[in-house]
């Protein structure tokens, strides 16, 4: 091309010359047309220039849209893991159908055959067959197609009717940790949860089946290139599933045992920042979320809900109370008489006449209003509030989650001495649960404050080889070891000794605080509506996990937190006990039982004696005998294992 346009200026220079120079023969008429078509000559080259040059690549996608044709296939996103490899969301594979009408002979019977099929109007069908497109997608009646439906399509074998592969969402677990993984739409877009958060990475690159057409767009006999989809990065939670699995249970044995209006739960690692199982209700089955409202669909309570957290809060209080060195626990002792004024306000303790003389270990352990009125007033409000702040409440904890609340903190200069003593014990403050989990995890774990988070790592989707991993994140240092080695102590002691009693784990060290908080509504205190809490934590002197429990106004039971949310939290401990593999230990802090606590007893050896003899021995438990002969040759527990009063006891029977 360059050479020819070459020659051509060539000669017509030659020319233009030979005319100019021969000024006498050449005419001026002709001088000029000689000059006009040699720069229009010059004009058309340098315009073949620039297109074969400059718009090579865009012509050339043009052409090639005329003659080809990509039917798409879509890629799978991304697998969902627990830390231990469990399958939380993955796919499985659909078809969809799609249209090149150009292709297509005989359009009504296409038109009268599909809608039978897929039960649409004629109509409808015929808006899509006679569309004037190279390529028609169904949508959405002809997305995510059944087996049986598509197997139906294929039979037709019609000529430009083709289905092509799919990727459908799928959760195997139904609505298990349904806010936190989320939804997706029907494009496999990432609507909510760890779905849209992480949507990114998740999704995939589209693949294709190219083949080749005519002008009039009829298929044309030469091979098809197929591309293959990039399927979505992997996604490991830190969600141990048997925590998980064991919230999800008990959560739902709330809702049927109290008929609460909302519950929520959460657990851990106080190390790391970890989130070891989270959950609320009410929750939803991901494969039907469009049955669902909006309001259950986009509360995930845990880190959305904000309310007075009641007396889990004493926490914090007692926390800042020892780093500042402003009381003993052992030494220091508080009347209470039940109540105490403030300014113009009586702030009465939870027990009618109060708990009267008491050391501050036993004002933590009976959760005593008063006294934490009086480590609030020990503390100061400058104090009080910066450990508040440095605790991380009053804004967001940064958590890998879509829809954190802030909570809402009184500012300092409209604290006043009520508010102050409100504060410390947990009233007038609004806070949410992961906030309270992490300050909590700050306070019993030497006093570091971690990030909380969820996605432990990206994985490769062929591999599953960790792309790039999530580690613990320090934000400060709120405490010292020391303040939280007494911290860990004084609520050992509310397990053991005080409101948390119905978390006591045999054999477990186990540390807690109870909550009772009241809600507010339009400004105003709700009369016995309550949110009632528990917040426990084990190991008590290493601890591997914290759980907390928040239950909103549940019906037919006493509303205290030691009543409702600490039998729960309990169940939930005691499953993480065997998850995380945390060893029975020998040093215990025994229990101190009140007239209603159900009692433990060690279980003595009866092997080798006769069923009479080991009924004596056994009167406190039920007994179940198997096998026949006149001695007991096994028994199930072993001996020196505690159980409570009518535990089953089984005794295998001998010669």
């Amino acid at each position: 091309m360059i050479k020819i346009s070459s020659f051509i200026i060539y000669i017509f220079i030659s020319l233009y010359w030979v005319i100019l120079l021969n000024t006498k023969k050449a005419d001026a008429k002709l001088k000029l047309f000689v000059i006009i078509v040699f720069i229009v000559l010059i004009v058309i080259i340098l315009k073949v220039f620039y297109i074969q040059v400059f718009e090579y690549d865009i012509l050339n996608k043009k052409a090639s849209d005329l003659w080809s044709r990509n039917l798409p296939v879509e890629a799978d996103r991304g697998k969902i893991y627990d830390r231990n490899g469990v399958v939380l969301a993955d796919n499985v594979t659909t078809t969809s159908l799609v249209l090149i009408p150009s292709q297509i002979k005989d359009k009504k019977y296409a038109c009268k055959k599909l809608s039978e099929i897929l039960n649409v109007s004629y109509d409808t069908m015929r808006s899509h067959v006679y569309k004037n497109t190279s390529i028609e997608r169904v949508h959405p009646f002809g997305r995510r197609l059944s087996y049986e439906i598509a197997n139906k399509i294929e039979k037709l074998n019609i000529e430009g009717v083709y289905l092509v592969r799919e990727s459908k969402r799928n959760y195997p677990y139904a609505s298990m940790l349904s806010h936190t993984l989320g939804f997706v739409g029907i494009d496999n877009q990432g609507l909510s949860g760890i779905e849209l958060e992480y949507d990114k990475y998740l999704t995939g690159s589209y693949g294709a089946i190219k083949y080749f057409s005519d002008a009039k767009g009829n298929k044309l006999s030469l091979s098809q290139i197929y591309e293959a989809p990039q399927d979505g990065v992997n996604i490991t939670l830190t969600i141990d599933c048997n925590i998980q699995a064991s919230m999800e249970r008990e959560l739902d044995n709330v809702m049927t045992k109290y008929e609460p209006e909302t519950a929520l739960a959460l657990a851990m690692n106080p190390n790391t920042g970890e989130i070891l199982g989270i959950s609320s209700r009410p929750n939803f089955d991901a494969k039907d979320y469009k049955n669902y409202s909006i309001e259950v669909l986009n509360r995930n309570l845990p880190i959305w809900a904000t309310y007075e957290p009641g007396s889990t809060f004493k926490i914090i209080t007692l926390a800042a109370s020892l780093n500042e060195k402003l009381v003993d626990l052992d030494k220091d002792t508080f009347y209470d008489a039940g109540s105490v004024k403030v300014a113009n306000a009586k702030i009465r303790c939870w027990k009618s006449g109060g708990h009267g003389h008491q050391t501050f270990l036993q004002v933590v352990e009976n959760s005593c209003n008063p006294g934490f009125v009086e480590l609030g007033n020990r503390l100061g409000k400058e104090k009080l509030f910066s450990y508040i702040e440095k605790f991380g409440f009053g804004k967001k904890t940064g958590v890998d989650l879509n829809g954190e609340a802030t909570g809402i903190i009184f500012n300092l200069d409209k604290v006043g001495p009520v508010e102050l003593a409100t504060t410390a014990f947990g009233q007038g403050v609004s806070v949410t649960p992961i906030q309270q989990v992490t300050a909590v995890s700050a306070a019993i774990n030497g006093g570091i404050l971690y990030k909380p988070y969820i996605v432990k790592s990206l994985n490769d989707p062929e591999t599953n080889s960790v792309i790039k991993e999530n580690t613990k994140k320090k934000v400060r240092h709120v405490i010292s070891p020391e303040a939280s080695s007494e911290v860990r102590r004084a609520l050992e002691s509310v397990v053991t000794n005080g409101s948390g009693r119905n978390a006591y784990i045999e054999g477990y060290r186990v540390g807690g605080k109870t909550g009772t908080a009241q809600k507010v509504e339009n400004g105003a205190y709700l009369v016995g509506n309550y949110i009632l809490s528990f917040i426990g934590f084990l190991p008590a002197d290493d601890p591997k996990v914290v759980v907390y429990v928040a239950i909103n106004n549940p019906k037919r039971v006493v509303q205290y937190g030691g009543v409702v949310s600490a039998p729960v939290a309990k169940k939930i401990l005691t499953d993480s006990i065997s998850a995380l593999n945390i060893e029975k230990r020998n040093v215990n802090t025994e229990k101190k039982y009140n007239w209603d606590d159900k009692k433990y007893y060690v279980v003595e050896n009866v092997v080798g004696k006769t069923p009479k003899e080991a009924a004596k021995i056994l009167f406190k438990y039920n007994i179940e005998y198997s096998g026949s002969g006149n001695v007991v040759v096994s028994q199930s527990p072993e001996a020196g294992v505690k159980l409570t009063e009518e535990s089953t006891v089984r005794l295998m029977l001998g010669n």
